[in-house]
């Protein structure tokens, strides 16, 4: 069957976003007395959602109501700063305005807070991206399928149409458990052989690659 619905990852896939996450824990987690993280370490941290990820950069047990005190103090300064530490990966605005004119449906599913995917998609990439979603508002985190299943049945698609893009283990699972091809970035959060390790078997070095990827099915090989 012909793949028409490209959804992809948002942060290490299209977005650029480490430096902003970074600015945005340490913001957090210093104004509560926490240590602050290096840029390599919320790179590592990040991917399962942003409690998750707090959970990491945090390493100790903390009681839930000052847990989420700091987490809603990462996301209120957080989406004051993201614009300005956040840009497309090279290439990734030629590529999706190629899949537009190609007549692809695109979307973006993502484990970032809901609010910021939409606000991040909208601002970047406007009507390149049809939909967005992220969690919360009864949407699981990836690899549960909750994102994808809503964002074609919005698209009006199908998973037998779909292809999933991201740069991470979360997205090759995510795309193994409602058994949809995978096609794994090069350029964002995780290294090639830690995406081989968890399974990767579709890579693309550069955006460019993506549409040769889907265009020549090579996602069948």
């Amino acid at each position: 069957m012909v793949k028409d619905t490209i959804i992809f990852d948002l942060d290490g896939t299209l977005l650029d976003t480490l430096s902003g996450l970074q600015i945005g824990f340490n913001y957090a987690l210093k104004n509560f007395g926490y240590k602050e993280r290096t840029q390599e370490e919320i790179r590592a941290f990040v991917g399962n959602g942003i409690v998750k990820a707090l959970e990491r950069a945090l390493n100790e047990n903390v009681e839930k109501e000052k847990f989420f005190q700091i987490l809603n103090s990462f996301k209120e300064y957080y989406q004051n700063i993201m614009f300005e530490y956040t840009k497309p990966y090279e290439g990734i605005i030629p590529l999706l305005k190629e899949l537009k004119e190609k007549g692809y449906k695109t979307a973006v599913v993502s484990n970032k807070f809901d609010d910021a995917v939409k606000k991040l998609c909208e601002y970047y990439f406007k009507d390149l991206i049809q939909t967005a979603i992220g969690e919360g508002y009864g949407i699981r985190k990836k690899p549960e399928a909750d994102g994808i299943l809503k964002t074609v049945k919005e698209l009006n698609s199908s998973i037998e149409k779909s292809i999933y893009i991201g740069d991470s283990d979360v997205d090759i699972l995510t795309a193994e458990n409602i058994k949809i091809p995978c096609i794994s970035v090069l350029w964002g959060f995780r290294d090639k052989q830690f995406l081989i390790d968890h399974g990767g078997n579709i890579f693309a070095q550069t955006p460019k690659d993506i549409i040769k990827i889907i265009e020549k099915k090579l996602y069948l090989s």
